[in-house]
């Protein structure tokens, strides 16, 4: 399969394992009830990634995007945001913080990179205590 269609496919796992032939532990969770597990897994890739090994690496970031997806489902049968969601607020995020790249800002080093990422981040954190339904928040 190509890779293109995988994330596709993964989509469809977790609508169907949330789905009514689907698995019941899954079904039961809900946000609260993950949080061991991502810290969990969090702290397993962690340690995969100060060994270095790139294999244990790829496995535990399965395991964090497991995690990621397992939240959004929950998410998306409540009606409140789905993966989609979650990936076209990443995506706005990074093009935020990077204006050097994705703007017309011009830097001379990384010390400024992330000087401007620090005011980007308390612009936003402004923005959403004005508004919660701006950045980062998403309701359908």
């Amino acid at each position: 399969m190509p890779k293109k269609t995988k994330f596709i496919q993964l989509k469809k796992i977790f609508e169907i394992l949330h789905g009514p032939k689907g698995c019941l532990w899954d079904k039961k969770q809900t946000h609260k009830t993950l949080i061991p597990y991502l810290m969990e897994e969090a702290k397993e890739l962690t340690h995969a990634l100060r060994s270095g090994n790139c294999c244990h690496i790829k496995e535990e970031l399965g395991d964090v995007l497991l995690q990621v997806m397992l939240h959004a489902q929950i998410a998306s049968k409540g009606g409140s945001f789905d993966i989609e969601d979650v990936i076209e607020g990443l995506i706005k995020k990074i093009e935020r913080r990077h204006p050097h790249v994705f703007g017309k800002i011009k830097v001379k080093s990384v010390r400024e990179i992330k000087a401007n990422w620090k005011k980007i981040k308390i612009q936003e954190k402004k923005e959403q205590t004005k508004n919660p339904e701006s950045i980062g928040a998403f309701r359908r």
